[in-house]
Order: C-alpha cells, then sequence, then structure tokens
C-alpha cells in the first residue's frame, strides 16, 4: 500500500495541471491576504485606476473605436494608447456583476478576480510547458515558483488590472507554443500570442524578435524546419491586421509610434512575405538565407521610414524636455535595470541570470533527450533577459520563463536532500534551493547590514495620507470641474470623483503635462498664468506625494508647490474646506479680472 507521500507524489505526475491549480488557489488566498492595496482598496498603480475609468466609459456608452479620455484636457480629451483587448474581459465581467450587484461590489470582485485568473492562465500554460518536455513534478515546481519570480506576482496581485498581466501571459504561450511537436500549429499560435501582446503593448516587441531569432536559428539549422518562422511570421502579420481592425477600426490611421500602427503592419507584411518567398527556394545556403532576411527586415524599415519616419527613433526621443527631466525618467521601471533601486534591481538580476545558468548546465548535463530542448530555451532567456535589464518592466518576461529552470532545479534539490545520507548534505540542499528561489531575503538582510537608513527608506514606503480612496469622493460636493493637480493624483481623480483634470502621466497628453509641471516649478505669477490657460477652476494638491516634493526640489522654495505644501497659497487661490485630511488640500481659482 502506498504511503501519503507517494500518493501525493503519483497525483502530482498523473495530474500535474490539477495540482497548480490548487498551488494557485492557495496562492491567490495568500495575495489577497498580504496585500496592502486589497485590504486599503487602493489600486496598486494609477494605470489600473485609471484602466477602469475607461472600462466604465465603454459600458456607459463609449464608442468602441473612442478609445478618447474626455475627462483628461476636456472638452477634446486626451486620445489614450491603450488597447481594447484588455477591456475587454474586465468590462464582460463587470457588466454580468452589476446584473445582481452594486456597481461599487461589482468592480472589486472583477478587480480581484481578473488579474488573479490572469496568474492561473499562466501558471497552467508555463505547467503545460514543462510537464510535456520535463515531467509533471517539475512542472508544479515551475508553476508555483511563478509567485517568487521576479516582478511576475507583483503583475498578478488584487486589483492590478492593467496590461502587464495580460502582457507575460501572451509570451507564455508563444513560449508553449514554439516547443510543440506539431511545427504549423505551434508557429500560428506563437504568432497569434505575440500579435495579441503587441497590440496591448508595443514594448512587447523585443520578444517577438527574440521568438523569430530562435525559429531563424532552426532555420538554419535544419531547412525543414523553415516552416516554424514562414507561418510564425504570416500569423503574427495577418494577426496584427486583423486585431488592429477589429480593436482600432479604420477611422485613426494616423501615425502613431506607441501603439501598433499602419506603419508596424506594413513592416511585419513585408517581413513575412520576405519569409515565405525566401522558403520556396530549397538549398538554400546559410548565407544567402541571413542575407534574405535581413533584406526583408531592410524592406521593412524602408516602409516605416517612408510611412512614419518618426518611428525609427525611440518612443520617447521626442519628449518636451521638462516633461522628459521631471516625469518620463522618475518612471524607472520604464528604465534600465541600474536604475532601480538596488535591493529590487539585484534579486531581479541574479536570480534570472542563476535560472540561466541552470538552463545553460541542463542543456550540458541534463538527460540527453532534453539538452536539445534546454539549448533552445536558453537562448529565448537570455534574449529576455536582456530585454529585461534594458526596460526594467520587462523583466517580468524573464522572470516568468525563468520559473521552468528553477522548477527543475527544485526537483534536483529535493533528490539531492533524499539521497544524502548526512545531515550537511541535507542542509547544503535546502540552503542552494533558497538562495535560488528567495534571493531577494538574502540581498534585503545583507544590504540592512552595510546600509540600514538607505535600504529602510526604500522598502518602507508607504501610500499618501492623503487615502484618496477614502476622500476623493468629497470632491464631488463642489460642482463638476476641471481640476489642476499632480500628474499622479488625476488618475485616483477620475476614478472617484466626478471631475476632469488637465493632465495625467500619460505622455499623449504632453502639452498639457508640461503645463502641470511648470506651473507647479514656477513662481506663483507664472504658475497662475498656466492654471487659468488650462480653464482650470481648482487646484488640487497632496502634500505628502513624492511628485510634489520633486517640484518643490526643482522650482525651489518660491514655487508653487513649495508655497501649497507649507500652505501658503498665493492670493489668486482661496481655500476650500472639505474635511480633508491635512495634507489634502483643495482651493478655488480666482478668476483672472476682466
Amino acid at each position: 500500500m502506498m504511503t501519503p507521500a507517494a500518493q501525493i507524489a503519483a497525483l502530482v505526475q498523473r495530474r500535474p495541471l490539477l495540482m497548480i491549480t490548487l498551488g494557485w488557489a492557495a496562492i491567490s488566498l495568500m495575495l489577497a491576504l498580504a496585500s496592502p492595496h486589497l485590504a486599503e482598496r487602493r489600486f496598486p498603480d494609477v494605470d489600473d485606476a485609471l484602466r477602469l475609468v475607461q472600462v466604465r466609459d465603454l459600458l456607459a456608452g463609449q464608442a468602441w473605436f473612442d478609445v478618447h479620455q474626455y475627462r483628461i484636457a476636456p472638452p477634446e480629451g486626451t486620445l489614450m494608447h491603450w488597447s481594447r483587448l484588455v477591456d475587454i474581459p474586465l468590462a464582460a465581467l463587470l457588466w454580468l456583476l452589476m446584473l445582481v450587484l452594486p456597481a461599487s461590489q461589482a468592480e472589486l470582485i472583477t478587480t480581484i478576480a481578473i488579474p488573479l485568473l490572469l496568474l492561473l492562465a499562466t501558471m497552467l500554460v508555463v505547467g503545460r510547458l514543462a510537464s510535456e518536455r520535463l515531467g509533471g513534478a517539475v512542472a508544479v515546481c515551475a508553476g508555483l515558483a511563478m509567485v517568487v519570480a521576479p516582478v511576475v506576482a507583483t503583475q498578478f496581485q488584487p486589483m492590478r488590472i492593467d496590461h502587464h498581466g495580460w502582457q507575460i501571459l501572451c509570451v507564455a504561450v508563444a513560449l508553449w507554443a514554439v516547443f510543440r511537436h506539431d511545427a504549423r500549429r505551434g508557429a500560428m499560435i506563437a504568432g497569434l500570442a505575440m500579435a495579441s501582446g503587441m497590440l496591448i503593448s508595443l514594448e512587447t516587441i523585443v520578444m517577438a524578435a527574440s521568438f523569430a531569432a530562435l525559429l531563424t536559428l532552426r532555420w538554419l539549422a535544419d531547412p525543414r524546419a523553415s516552416i516554424w518562422l514562414v507561418r510564425y511570421l504570416q500569423s503574427l502579420a495577418l494577426g496584427l491586421a486583423g486585431l488592429f481592425a477589429a480593436t482600432r477600426g479604420l477611422g485613426d490611421l494616423a501615425p502613431h509610434c506607441d501603439v501598433i500602427a499602419p506603419a508596424h503592419l506594413g513592416f511585419f507584411g513585408i517581413v513575412a512575405i520576405g519569409a515565405s518567398l525566401l522558403a520556396l527556394r530549397r538549398g538554400l545556403h546559410p548565407a544567402a538565407l541571413l542575407a534574405g532576411l535581413a533584406a526583408s527586415g531592410l524592406a521593412g524599415l524602408v516602409w516605416v521610414a517612408w510611412m512614419a519616419p518618426a518611428c525609427l527613433a525611440p518612443p520617447f526621443a521626442g519628449l518636451d524636455p521638462l516633461v522628459r527631466d521631471n516625469w518620463y525618467l522618475n518612471v524607472t521601471e520604464g528604465l534600465p535595470i541600474w536604475r532601480r533601486p538596488l535591493p529590487e534591481a539585484l534579486p531581479a538580476a541574479l536570480q534570472t541570470l542563476l535560472a540561466l545558468a541552470i538552463a545553460g548546465y541542463a542543456a550540458l548535463r541534463g538527460a540527453p533527450p532534453t539538452r536539445g530542448w534546454w539549448r533552445e530555451y536558453a537562448v529565448l532567456l537570455a534574449l529576455a533577459i536582456l530585454a529585461g535589464f534594458a526596460t526594467y518592466r520587462s523583466i517580468a518576461f524573464a522572470g516568468m520563463m525563468a520559473t521552468i529552470p528553477l522548477g527543475w532545479f527544485t526537483m534536483q534539490m529535493i533528490a539531492r536532500w533524499q539521497a544524502s545520507p548526512r545531515l550537511l548534505g541535507k542542509l547544503g540542499a535546502v540552503a542552494m534551493l533558497y538562495a535560488a528561489l528567495l534571493p531577494g531575503a538574502i540581498i534585503l538582510l545583507a544590504l540592512s547590514v552595510i546600509d540600514p537608513v538607505n535600504t529602510k527608506q526604500i522598502s518602507g514606503a508607504t501610500a499618501s495620507n492623503c487615502a484618496l480612496q477614502r476622500n476623493a469622493h468629497k470632491l464631488d460636493a463642489l460642482t463638476p470641474a476641471k481640476l489642476f493637480a499632480p500628474l499622479d493624483l488625476g488618475p485616483e481623480i477620475l476614478n472617484y470623483s466626478h471631475h476632469s483634470i488637465v493632465a495625467s502621466g500619460h505622455h499623449r497628453s504632453e502639452r498639457r503635462m508640461r503645463d502641470v509641471i511648470a506651473a507647479f516649478t514656477s513662481d506663483a505669477e507664472t504658475a497662475r498664468k498656466l492654471v487659468l490657460a488650462n480653464d482650470a477652476q481648482f487646484v488640487v494638491v497632496c502634500t505628502d506625494l513624492m511628485e510634489v516634493a520633486l517640484y518643490q526640489t526643482k522650482g525651489g522654495h518660491d514655487s508653487l508647490a513649495a508655497r501649497l505644501a507649507k500652505d501658503a497659497p498665493p492670493a489668486w487661490l482661496e481655500p476650500v474646506a472639505l474635511g480633508m485630511p491635512e495634507s489634502f488640500r483643495v482651493w478655488r481659482v480666482v478668476p483672472a479680472p476682466k
């Protein structure tokens, strides 16, 4: 008769996806109980708040193809660069729940459920790949490792409803697909997954190129594998065109560079056609194949240069210097990893590099039937790590991919622990496993010893005392108006009140963003001109926001931000009492004399 431990081990091998689902349920409960955002009913990021506003507007009747946010810089509004693909599940679940629940409860359940369901889907996809290649036990370990992978868990936490979780899932689906045994179907699924990812956010293009690079290597190694790259590029190009038409329509064909636009569609179409033509030629020399693919890419770039030359530059290359220095360079998740605080960057870098080393070791010393698979996996992981080092939030792709090497390593350490007759050997296996799965704990401990003050400051950040989720609705005592507020405050105002704002931290309202930054960093008279020029009726500030502190540093003690923080407003601002916390201050703008 089997022992309980043996029965569990057998179940893990037979039903790994079931075990992953059970693990997901436990992880979801842990994330919900540990989440300070859920406990306080506040969103992890201002983009999550604005995403909910966009979904509300859609359900309230805003046109499907119209992605303006009309309460940012009204009356013309601001055209957002966000995809309707992310809105669909949020709107669908919210609409269903509102049939039986009040809107506030329906929104809370939706914002909790969607990211956790995305986590489940990602865990199952990764687990399926690991199960097919390495067995059920590794699959379960890989799925559970998702909770300790760099950046990944934070993108799936309750109320994290913006697009980052969807990007991770799209990359996970493509990762599974490129290792399927059916080349035609696998390449098609991968292409469609990456088309979805790029429609959601153009930053996924790096991973799309990484998959193309791997499939090119396959073609070079075996001409019979050409179908992988050809079908992938065809599905990618057709998927982009179809999803563009379905979510963007034909009403906005402007050459936007921050989202998929006609110029990008042409590029991928040209590259797909070029690869398809090359596949018709049998026996191509590898040099000729590479030259042909390079020529296809060059032709695509010529098309982009003709259609939208600005898109050949980095997306934020033309950003206003004031906006760049005071906003973009402070959004460090979009910057290289070395621009992040050391307690965040170092664990992410070390854990992904360790996973790459594990994959490399398995490619050399693992079971012979899996070595070729591990080599290809290591290539993809290395490219994902490079992408993550260049743009920190993209380290989540590498973090998701790192779970399979970490899962394999976990099983190796468990086997070593079981096989070791000595306590020292067992403890060594446990220590190595702990270091691989939780490097952040070790690094944070070491840094706290080396530099306890800075480490405490980094790890002890708290939300604003304004408690917008509890107090912003008090602004509704005022008739609907346009508010002049710091950029990070804007989305919360839109979410919790009926007011409009001049600008938020979204680059398509660059000119209004400049006005907000310039006003808060300038003297009172200059600020007054900017506030009046934007037809704002009220100025709203949370004095303990990091953004306000940055404005004070930039503008000095005579700046508007500094005066408002000291509660010494200029004469053209009249205080409005709404029963707010001390740090949450509102002033009425005195109209200019006629």
